[in-house]
């Protein structure tokens, strides 16, 4: 990371002030036709496998173009990633690379990074309405696989990168941007790639939505896959079995009762304090019998639970899984004539922990002023619903790092989109808050 002094003051900002917010007015088609471009350009993650070649080539001609040098690199190549302890083994990089950028600056200023990943969880079996591919406006919306997580982030950095070449602003401190592969399904090595590789700054800006939200904090998540066993059949002994359906009938009626227990048991956050609920547990999948009549009629011998959990910075994924183990077998006890057999279950992605900076903390001041000024109201500073690479910044390699961007909806599902009223919003300020914070130069 460049020494720099962390004090520096902008130069000349206030001079730039209404040129940055009418650059964005008049080129807020070309943020929009970026999204489009990214939308349109599937990067679907299908673990171990993924698509993220096509999109990242585009963006790395957009970089080009504007006078940048972008470093499209293998995962693979990266020295010391595997060996890493926040490496999680078991993917396939072939044709997903990362992107790194550096644009120097002219000295005696902040660093910034601007990272995104580029990846999205895939289209899925939901019904669509409109081209997931497709990049259709609606409105005031923007539809699209990943087009709210986070496409529309990526698209803000990139346009950012855009608005200062055509603008000729010149910065103090060095610019990065990184769009990186495999975050959804709980990846995260892209981004510890990128910190290996050596883009790292003073300071990260990760545009993930968080609704014109100011969020130093994220909240971690752990999932079991859960399997349940028991005989099966149609006829036995003159009974009807009932196979797998009790041992499924009596988890999901005690599923409040670890929801309720994890309430008592997390520690609070200042960042997570006005949420309903902090720590929300949840089934995200529930798998039984093969659907259809290829598949004859008889009671489930197995069912497969995919039990999701989110948890507070501060807490230990050896906390987490010894309070979870702790309760399912407790419940197998108390219920032997019900669990015929202890359930098995194993983890099918890492561990992801919450993490947080503090609200006072110099980045979390200077964007929420910044933001303050261009929106007209302050920005509400909170922690984001749910997991995300910030960790790999903020405890792994003590880089102070925030979340900003957009506000969408339908997030993972069918039909996701972003509002572009606030896709437009969240790039002015970011823009300004890069030239406040680097320090423009010309």
């Amino acid at each position: 990371m460049q020494e720099v002094n962390k004090s520096a003051a902008p130069h000349n900002y206030s001079s730039v002030k209404a040129e940055l917010n009418h650059a964005v007015e008049q080129d807020r088609q070309r943020l929009i036709e970026i999204t489009q471009q990214l939308v349109r350009r599937p990067s679907e993650n299908k673990p171990p496998h993924g698509a993220e070649l096509a999109c990242q080539s585009w963006i790395a001609e957009q970089l080009r173009a504007c006078g940048w040098e972008p470093d499209l690199y293998p995962l693979d190549s990266v020295a010391g990633l595997r060996e890493h302890p926040l490496f999680f083994a078991g993917r396939d990089y072939a044709g997903r690379p990362n992107i790194g950028a550096r644009k120097q600056g002219t000295g005696n200023g902040r660093s910034l990074l601007l990272s995104g990943h580029i990846d999205t969880v895939p289209r899925g079996t939901q019904p669509w309405t409109r081209d997931p591919f497709g990049g259709a406006i609606e409105g005031n919306r923007l539809y699209g696989r990943g087009a709210n997580d986070m496409k529309a982030g990526v698209a803000t950095n990139l346009f950012v990168v855009e608005m200062l070449a055509k603008l000729g602003i010149e910065l103090a401190g060095d610019l990065l941007f990184e769009t990186v592969a495999d975050e959804e399904f709980g990846g995260s090595n892209g981004t510890l790639a990128g910190r290996l590789r050596g883009y790292n700054a003073d300071a990260v800006v990760l545009s993930e939505p968080t609704s014109l939200r100011l969020c130093p904090a994220q909240r971690g998540g752990r999932i079991q896959h859960i399997q349940f066993e028991a005989p099966g059949g149609v006829l036995q002994n003159g009974k009807f079995p009932q196979g797998v359906i009790p041992q499924l009938t009596r988890f999901l009626e005690r599923v409040p009762e670890f929801a309720e227990q994890r309430k008592r048991t997390a520690p609070h956050h200042e960042l997570f304090h006005t949420f309903v609920d902090p720590v929300p547990v949840s089934v995200t999948k529930v798998v039984t019998s093969p659907w259809g009549t290829s598949e004859p009629i008889t009671v489930p011998e197995t069912a497969l639970i995919e039990f999701y959990w989110q948890t507070m910075p501060g807490e230990t994924r050896e906390a987490i899984d010894r309070e979870f183990s702790s309760w399912l077998e407790g419940m197998v006890r108390e219920e032997p004539e019900v669990f015929v057999r202890m359930p098995r279950f194993r983890s099918p992605v890492r561990w992801l922990p919450g993490s947080a900076i503090a609200r006072n903390e110099p980045l979390v001041l200077a964007f929420q002023q910044c933001a303050a000024a261009v929106l007209g109201r302050e920005p509400e500073v909170c922690g984001i619903e749910g997991p995300c690479d910030l960790f790999v910044f903020q405890q792994g390699f003590g880089i102070p790092g925030i979340l900003w961007g957009a506000h969408g909806g339908n997030t993972h599902a069918a039909d996701e989109y972003v509002e572009i009223d606030t896709l437009v919003e969240a790039a002015r300020v970011l823009l300004h808050f890069v030239v406040e914070w680097c320090g423009a130069t010309a």
